[in-house]
């Protein structure tokens, strides 16, 4: 989440082979170092920046007259996250759902974690007619 919130405030979207680097250097900042979260946490980075344009169009039609650009930062990079793994990884969508609400009420604002709820509610019923992958 931290990165992609740094990628987005920066308006950086590195190619693939530079995603790597710019989580490592980050890890290692926090002094994460765990080869499975570090693993993890590159696939839900490079699937979400290799699917941007196509999630936030699946955003734009989720939130009802919110473009992406309008959202906060927070609750964008939280449901960009939340949209990739749900549309895309064996994770249960009851998981993928309270992780992206914690998050978005431990580092959003008051309304974020009802705005990340609903959105996400709508973007479960868009996949099933259009999957993301």
């Amino acid at each position: 989440m931290q990165v992609l919130y740094g990628l987005d405030a920066q308006g950086l979207w590195p190619e693939e082979r530079e995603l790597r680097r710019v989580l490592t250097q980050h890890l290692v900042l926090l002094e994460q170092v765990n080869t499975t979260a570090h693993e993890f946490a590159l696939e839900l980075l490079q699937g979400v920046v290799a699917h941007r344009e196509r999630i936030d169009r699946m955003l734009e039609q989720a939130s009802h007259n919110w473009r992406v650009e309008r959202m906060s930062r927070v609750d964008r990079n939280v449901l960009r996250l939340a949209v990739f793994e749900l549309g895309s990884l064996a994770v249960p969508a009851a998981v993928v759902l309270d992780e992206a609400i914690e998050i978005a009420r431990l580092l959003g604002s008051t309304e974020s974690s009802g705005f990340v709820n609903g959105v996400l509610g709508r973007v479960q019923e868009l996949l099933k007619v259009r999957p993301l992958m």
